[in-house]
């Protein structure tokens, strides 16, 4: 097959000679063609290691170009609250949605052209996960908490000491008397506890009633020889020690 071409070429040659020189700039044109595809193939190079100068991009334009070989050194520089910065790329700008569609966050802000999640204002409440058992429903609940014994706080009205002062000594003292008489004011909680007041205790031999006492104040109405009584909190009767 091969000789029967090249006969075929050398007998085309003799009869038209224009054809010699087509074929000779086809052949310069498949020279050059291979030499140009030469070029642009990976040759592998054996026993050379192969540096990249790949670097990650710093986000920040600022710091790009700045020295920061001083704050590299750790075991040379002391840190202080002037020089210490965040890691590049740590903090990015705010974007701003909805300033044109050149800015890859115009029109739509992101958040499509339409449905539920679309919408204005918040398309779900906290914790709606589409339908289907949400997370909270799922978890095993926690029995005794927070309502349980233990897991509720009790609040009371305070009575400060320095609200006593003005009871004479050997009477009796409780909310409702020091209410009439003007000494403290009215109370949103129905339950009183009696504390240390910022001014000097200077009542004597007077007896104080109240659902609670802290330590503070018991020892100082003791102190003045005085008494504490307990009161229940649902009948408000004095209880007996």
């Amino acid at each position: 097959f091969a000789r029967t071409i090249t006969s075929r070429v050398v007998f085309a040659c003799l009869v038209e000679p224009t054809t010699m020189m087509r074929l000779l700039l086809a052949v310069v044109g498949m020279a050059t063609m291979a030499a140009a595809f030469s070029s642009f193939t990976p040759r592998a190079s054996f026993g050379v290691a192969t540096t990249s100068s790949m670097s990650m991009k710093i986000f920040d334009w600022k710091r790009r170009t700045a020295d920061e070989s001083a704050l590299n050194d750790v075991e040379n520089t002391e840190f202080t609250f002037d020089n210490l910065k965040s890691a590049p790329g740590s903090r990015q700008r705010k974007k701003r949605k909805g300033r044109g569609i050149a800015a890859g966050q115009g029109a739509t802000c992101g958040f499509g052209m339409r449905g539920q999640k679309a919408r204005s204002g918040r398309p779900t409440r906290a914790g709606f996960e589409g339908g289907q058992q949400p997370l909270y429903r799922r978890l095993p609940k926690f029995v005794g908490r927070p309502m349980g014994p233990g897991h509720s706080k009790t609040v009371y009205n305070t009575i400060k000491l320095d609200e006593l002062n003005s009871a004479e000594a050997g009477s009796t003292v409780n909310f409702e008397g020091l209410f009439e008489n003007g000494a403290t004011t009215k109370s949103k909680y129905g339950i009183h506890k009696v504390v240390v007041g910022r001014e000097a205790f200077t009542a004597k031999d007077i007896t104080v009633q109240a659902h609670a006492f802290t330590k503070s104040a018991r020892a100082a109405i003791e102190a003045n020889g005085g008494k504490c009584e307990m009161l229940k909190a649902t009948t408000g009767e004095v209880l007996t020690v």
